[in-house]
């Protein structure tokens, strides 16, 4: 499986923010701790070691046993979960939304990013153990970001109402998708494994949770992957300081303010913005923000309140019932995870540039920063019509308007390119300029008129030449349109669009296995792959 590899900035797909924090500009780095090198994950060990709490490697272990219970675990994961109760082992953890049948590509892209940096570490530090992680986002309440996948250019969504955290959704309706999906992927032994992989995660599993557990699982189980749901009693319990700490100091609030004023000032885009109190109430069917009115804590839109005393007796006794948002996830994960590096895409790498100060404000190693890998997959016959074609690499990342201009000019017999005849211009104007300085320079002001009329008028010119070509060149233009419309659908990546089984149709489970040979994660490169 050949790849090539273009810079995440050239692909004009990431933001500034994200560009320069791979560039590793000054101004950023006191957002981050250490960035994510080889050499630099001693140090990290080193810190994160002294920071672990008493008991709580044993509590994850012992946890992640039980939400296991019922699921075939591999031998590798078994040894991993295992091994996390020795000092000597770290995690290298990514998170992803539960969506349906795993949504986009880059779901498989994120966890493999996670498995490979495990073997790399493995390599470099062998006296040390590396279990990757998938933290599932269990405690997520949009439903409509996840209910839906896209197949062969159609959108299978689950439509149902919904409340609550979606990890504890029961499955119904999800019948009716598996006889759209079944339709969908056709005959063929890819295809039954794929019907199979959905029927036992969704039509026999109890809740969303078990059912994303289930087909991460049958899809990573052998490379030892851990997968970890984050909305436990027993991992709350051990964040129960965090979330007192939460409700009586605002120290989420006061130190992600300051940061994002910093981000501001280097004018970068903030990503999120912290509440006075970053904490939701989970019960059945219900997840709302915890609020403060006056001198009570109210869940809102509800008649559900308490003093003081008595929201931290609901947490002493209750911790399941309160769960972290988007401020405080990354806390929470840190706190009962030996964590060393988080995987994730740009906008979540954004969210944890913010938080930094936090971290350090009670006193939680905060961990690297690694953004996960991008992959484009093109197929052979997809490879042989952008060779075809003159199409590189490159050029496919282009606004589909600029591309077809570009094509046109190098489809084109005639020069569109006008570029000499404005050097020319302005060679002529030169002297014009020249000569008005040594007559009479109230004449410059109209040379410079004069000059821009012109240049405009070619620039008019040009373009009228190139629509003129657009058109009669109409049947080439379409086949590059077609090559770039399947391989950025919608006109976005891929991988943010199409689905693992499209492609697991043609190649099964060599998909996966070519993504574990050729993925880099601390090479900071767009990935482009043949198969």
């Amino acid at each position: 499986m050949p790849s090539e590899c273009i810079s995440f900035r050239d692909t004009n797909y990431f933001s500034s923010l994200i560009c320069d924090y791979l560039g590793q500009k000054k101004e950023l780095q006191p957002l981050y701790n250490r960035f994510p090198n080889l050499d630099n994950f001693q140090n990290q060990i080193d810190e994160k070691s002294k920071n672990v709490q008493d008991g709580s490697r044993a509590i994850l272990a012992e946890t992640l046993l039980s939400q296991y219970n019922g699921i075939q675990m591999s031998s590798s994961t078994r040894q991993n979960i295992d091994e996390l109760k020795s000092k000597n082992t770290f995690t290298i953890t990514t998170g992803h939304q539960l969506n349906l049948f795993t949504g986009p590509l880059y779901f498989l892209y994120k966890i493999v990013s996670a498995i490979n940096l495990t073997k790399e570490l493995k390599q470099k530090y062998p006296g040390n153990n590396f279990v990757p992680i998938y933290w599932m986002a269990s405690e997520d309440h949009d439903f409509e970001e996840i209910n839906y996948f896209n197949l062969k250019g159609k959108k299978i969504q689950w439509t149902r109402d919904t409340s609550g955290a979606v990890g504890r959704l029961n499955l119904n309706g999800l019948e009716e998708i598996f006889k759209v999906l079944a339709l969908e992927l056709g005959q063929g032994e890819n295809a039954d494994k794929l019907k199979e992989l959905f029927k036992k995660a969704y039509l026999q599993q109890d809740n969303l949770a078990d059912a994303t557990r289930y087909v991460a699982n049958e899809l990573f189980a052998d490379f030892g992957l851990v997968i970890l749901d984050g909305d436990d009693v027993a991992f709350k319990q051990l964040f129960v300081p965090k979330i007192k700490n939460e409700l009586q100091e605002k120290t989420a609030y006061k130190n992600v303010s300051k940061t994002n004023d910093q981000i501001s000032a280097l004018s970068y885009k903030i990503q999120v913005n912290p509440r006075d109190i970053n904490l939701f109430y989970i019960k059945e069917n219900l997840r709302e923000r915890i609020i403060k009115v006056k001198n009570r804590f109210q869940v809102k839109d509800s008649d559900i309140s308490w003093s003081k005393n008595e929201i931290l007796e609901e947490v002493h006794n209750h911790p399941e019932r309160f769960s972290p948002n988007a401020i405080m996830r990354p806390l929470y994960q840190e706190v009962i995870l030996p964590n060393l590096c988080y995987i994730g895409g740009g906008g979540e790498l954004a969210y944890w540039l913010q938080l930094k100060e936090y971290f350090k404000a009670v006193d939680v190693t905060f961990p690297m920063l690694l953004l996960r890998n991008s992959v484009l997959v093109k197929t052979k016959k997809q490879s042989i019509k952008l060779e075809k074609l003159g199409l590189t690499t490159e050029s496919l990342f282009l606004k589909q308007n600029k591309l077809t201009s570009i094509m046109t000019k190098q489809f084109s017999k005639i020069d569109i390119d006008f570029s000499p005849q404005k050097e020319h211009l302005k060679n002529q104007f030169e002297s014009l300029f020249k000569l008005a300085e040594e007559t009479d320079k109230s004449f410059l002001g109209a040379v410079g008129a004069q000059e821009k009329k012109q240049l405009k008028g070619l620039d008019h010119l040009e373009k009228r030449l190139l629509k003129a070509q657009k058109r009669k060149l109409v049947h080439q233009l379409e086949r590059v349109t077609e090559i770039q419309n399947e391989l950025f659908p919608n006109q976005s990546l891929q991988e943010r669009q199409t689905n693992f089984s499209e492609f697991y149709l043609d190649f099964g489970d060599q998909l996966i296995e070519q993504l574990a040979l050729n993925l880099q994660p601390l090479k900071s490169e767009f990935v482009i792959l043949k198969i």
